[in-house]
């Protein structure tokens, strides 16, 4: 079915998505390096940052689509978890833009569990796992 709905052929979605994921990476490890350069630190570290989670979430369009993933991105199940991820990623670059640096590195930790629970509600039952070993840990 998904390979009917796109005109790529397979070897070249494969490498439109390991092209896109690596880029995202490679952002995102240069923003972590950037973090210490004084003044602008910060900023850059949050912009790169958020940049190369864009990049690498772009990189699944090649795999399933760009309509198949909207359409999978608001799902009732990971609705909240979308909207969170994207306000979070909106609001780290409003916030490195605006030179408020603190601001950006709380958004930015914000986006980090953001993701992260985004990204888990593709796998069955992970979230679930993710639940008990908090209230296992809290307990």
């Amino acid at each position: 079915q998904v390979i009917d709905s796109t005109s790529l052929s397979w070897s070249t979605r494969m490498k439109g998505f390991v092209a896109c994921f690596v880029i995202g990476c490679l952002c995102s490890l240069l923003g972590s390096c950037l973090l210490w350069i004084p003044k602008k630190g910060l900023i850059l570290f949050a912009v790169f940052y958020t940049l190369g989670n864009i990049t690498s979430i772009g990189s699944t369009m090649f795999l399933m689509g760009p309509m198949n993933q909207l359409k999978k991105m608001f799902e009732p199940t990971r609705l909240i978890a979308t909207i969170v991820m994207l306000l979070c990623l909106i609001l780290t670059l409003c916030s490195a833009f605006w030179h408020k640096a603190g601001l950006a590195l709380l958004f930015c930790i914000l986006q980090f569990f953001a993701l992260a629970w985004y990204s888990i509600s593709f796998i069955p039952y992970a979230r679930d796992a993710v639940k008990k070993l908090f209230a296992v840990c809290l307990s």
